[in-house]
This record gives structure tokens, C-alpha cells and sequence, in this order.
């Protein structure tokens, strides 16, 4: 069974730091993500990673603040989030694909969905 579990959401002033954890299990991927969704707003590519070559995309919003990274031991992908702002506030996703596709940054690319983890963002 596959399962992806979100960790490290939270509170955090303006400016500051959160690093998100995507632990995964129950098999390979061919790249992992992260998505988030405001309340009103339609699910928004953030950032992803090709788990063989290591290959990053981000999406333009948080390019240059933000970092996806993944340890292969854990079967864990980490998104750094530095310099933080209001419009970060979101629920962040962690997704999974398992074949090789073009176009990462869609989400009806991605086969499984964690649960999803809160980040606010106070100014």
C-alpha cells in the first residue's frame, strides 16, 4: 500500500523558515512534488524532483525561496521554505508519480496525494 505522510506545517512569521517531509512507502517513484492550495484558489504547483537524476522545477511563485530536496536512504523529499509571506499560506500536498512523464508541474500527472499539511504565514 502506498502511503505519503506530510510533516513539518505550521505558524510562522513573515520572512521566516519551514521545512515541509514527504516520507514515502510501499514503492518507487519517478518523481515526487509538492502542491499547495489556498482557501478559493485551485491547487498551485510549487515545486518537484526526479528521484533518479535528481532534476528540480519550480514553480515561479517561489523560485529562489524555496528548496525541494530528497534522501533516498529515508524515501523522503524535504521542501525548505525560506523567506516566507502572507501569500505562502496555503495547504501544502506532497504527490508521487510513478511512470516518466513531461509536464511535472501537473497535478493530474501524479498518481498519489498525501494528506496535506497546513502552513500560515502571520504578517
Amino acid at each position: 500500500q502506498v502511503q505519503l505522510v506530510e510533516s513539518g506545517g505550521g505558524l510562522v512569521q513573515v520572512g521566516g523558515s519551514l521545512r515541509l517531509s514527504c516520507a514515502a512507502s510501499g514503492r518507487t517513484f519517478y518523481a515526487m512534488g509538492w502542491f499547495r492550495q489556498a482557501p478559493g484558489k485551485d491547487r498551485e504547483f510549487v515545486a518537484a524532483i526526479s528521484w533518479g537524476g535528481g532534476s528540480t522545477y519550480y514553480g515561479d511563485s517561489v523560485k529562489g525561496r524555496f528548496t525541494i530536496s530528497r534522501d533516498g536512504a529515508k524515501n523522503t523529499v524535504y521542501l525548505q521554505m525560506n523567506s516566507l509571506k502572507p501569500e505562502d499560506t496555503a495547504v501544502y500536498y506532497c504527490a508521487a508519480v510513478t511512470g516518466v512523464i513531461a509536464d511535472i508541474q501537473l497535478e493530474k500527472r501524479y498518481d498519489y496525494w498525501g494528506q496535506g499539511t497546513q502552513v500560515t504565514v502571520s504578517s
